[in-house]
């Protein structure tokens, strides 16, 4: 409830300065028509993970996966990396955060070992690794619209070379500090049976079938919305009771649109203009690392969504863009209100009983996020 009720604090000052004309309403409008697209696919797809995971498709998933890992572990969390980046790349960082988390953690347990190195290669990988598609995350498709709206293609191979550095530094890390839980053998317990076959198998096609949708061309809210519909009426015949507003992450859409509007209206009051001075102009290896770095600081200060939204506008190349993207997609691994992915990933762990120490997870943060976002950085101008 803290979420929603710091979303709609939020959203009350945004609605202020509409009112007072701080903020104009043709802007706020304008913003309104750029964020809906990205609410709603969101919406979505949670409403399809969620569902998903009810017809069992993820446990399945979790028990074929513990088999392929033939007792290793480091076999298995070496499958776990793979899956959470072409989770991330193809269905965003937030499917990863609700969709694989539950997998992992479920599979660790059904294999005896420590669930929280998966858990934390899964939301590090969310994040760090969302630099590649438009669809990996929201900042992106924001920043697709700021370049001209290239091709998927086009975005990727700017993307490539930092892509590739941000998803492999955060797994060096976990690996390196995990080493005594990923070195051990391991033995499957019993497996689960599929409880309804109808629901799980048309639950796991529709998931098959939406992935390249994504990836197609097409508004990313109009397949997953399609979808996600598909599935609300299978389950409404099949299991009616999964069917309840509790599958909406309603909390976390009021925070956005609260943030969304927030900043939007703090642009209107001078914000521009202080983040410009700091965070500089250029595209030499310099100037990027100064605007990446300052993505990377607000993100985990207020949210990468609005630190974004923050930078966009001297964000002013697709160069630039890209290291801005860098900051505010890579950086968010400090805090826990630095990317909504951590905060969907949180509530994933809580929901099966799993603890983390928020201090070990910003000491860890702290470690890794700034060498990441550097390194990226540096990757992006050696390609330019």
């Amino acid at each position: 409830m803290r979420t929603a009720i710091v979303g709609a604090v939020l959203l009350v000052l945004g609605g202020i300065a509409v009112a007072t004309g701080l903020l104009p309403v043709p802007e706020a409008v304008e913003l309104w028509d750029r964020v809906w697209p990205i609410l709603l696919f969101v919406i979505a797809i949670t409403v399809v993970t969620e569902l998903a995971a009810e017809a069992g498709v993820f446990t399945i998933l979790a028990q074929q996966t513990a088999r392929w890992g033939r007792g290793r572990a480091w076999v298995l969390w070496l499958l776990v990396v793979l899956v959470a980046a072409l989770s991330t790349i193809f269905l965003s960082l937030d499917t990863t955060a609700v969709l694989l988390t539950p997998v992992v953690i479920v599979m660790a347990r059904h294999a005896g070992i420590n669930p929280l190195p998966f858990a934390l290669t899964t939301v590090w990988m969310a994040n760090a690794g969302s630099l590649l598609l438009p669809v990996s995350n929201l900042t992106n498709l924001l920043a697709q619209h700021a370049m001209g709206d290239p091709t998927p293609a086009a975005f990727a191979a700017l993307m490539l070379a930092p892509a590739l550095v941000a998803m492999i530094v955060p797994m060096i890390v976990v690996f390196v500090i995990a080493r005594k839980f990923l070195l051990v053998r391991y033995e499957t317990g019993e497996e689960d049976g599929i409880e309804d076959p109808i629901l799980f198998w048309v639950s796991a096609a529709v998931v098959v079938a939406l992935i390249p949708l994504l990836v197609s061309g097409l508004p990313v809210w109009l397949p997953t919305s399609i979808a996600a519909l598909v599935l609300i009426a299978l389950f409404l015949v099949r299991r009616r009771s999964v069917v309840r507003f509790g599958l909406l992450p309603w909390q976390l859409v009021l925070l956005a649109s609260g943030l969304f509007l927030f900043i939007e209206a703090l642009h209107s009051a001078g914000l521009g203009t202080i983040m410009a001075v700091i965070s500089g102009t250029g595209e030499s290896p310099l100037a990027l690392l100064r605007l990446s770095l300052t993505g990377l600081v607000g993100a985990n200060a207020i949210d990468n969504l609005p630190a974004y939204l923050a930078l966009e506008p001297v964000a002013t190349s697709p160069a630039r863009l890209a290291a801005l993207l860098i900051g505010v997609n890579a950086g968010p691994l400090i805090t826990p209100w630095a990317s909504l992915a951590t905060l969907l990933w949180h509530q994933r762990l809580t929901s099966f009983d799993v603890e983390i120490r928020w201090s070990r997870y910003m000491l860890l943060g702290l470690i890794v996020a700034p060498v990441t976002v550097v390194l990226a950085t540096l990757a992006l101008s050696a390609t330019l």
